[in-house]
């Protein structure tokens, strides 16, 4: 069996593109979080039409999750956590709201579009789960200190 060798060093490259992925899925989550603050209304509206119980509860868990973990998983405090966090919440509730099989045809390939996308988003947050958010982190700060 071939052996693999590993090494615990990252490069500078390394901290640079983990930094620019967390950016980059941590802007998806943040402003959405935002919004469903300034219109919170029209977010429990939105859960409600789809059938899920406690609309206001659940919009509230949706803030706390886009927001308050997508500002950790940005900073890099406790990210390993965050994503793993976004990871769940974000699988829970694509079938729930990208249910492309149970939506009239003309919205089929939008609805499975943002659903396999979503599912590329949980794959990227159970990366960072897994590997942390680098060394340009607080995490990493942490770490390093």
């Amino acid at each position: 069996m071939p052996t693999i060798h590993t090494t615990n060093t990252q490069s500078g490259a390394h901290d640079v593109m983990a930094l620019i992925g967390r950016v980059l899925i941590a802007y998806m989550f943040i402003p959405a979080g935002w919004g469903k603050i300034a219109g919170f209304a029209g977010t429990v509206g939105y859960i409600a039409s789809k059938g899920v119980p406690l609309p206001e509860v659940c919009a509230a868990i949706a803030i706390a999750a886009e927001l308050g973990l997508g500002l950790l998983l940005l900073v890099g405090f406790q990210a390993r956590w965050a994503a793993l966090g976004l990871a769940i919440f974000t699988a829970v509730i694509t079938p729930i709201f990208h249910n492309y099989w149970g939506v009239p045809e003309a919205q089929v390939m939008m609805q499975k579009l943002s659903f396999t996308k979503n599912l590329a988003i949980v794959g990227g947050l159970l990366a960072f789960a897994a590997f942390g958010a680098g060394r340009l982190s607080l995490d990493g700060k942490r770490n390093n200190a």
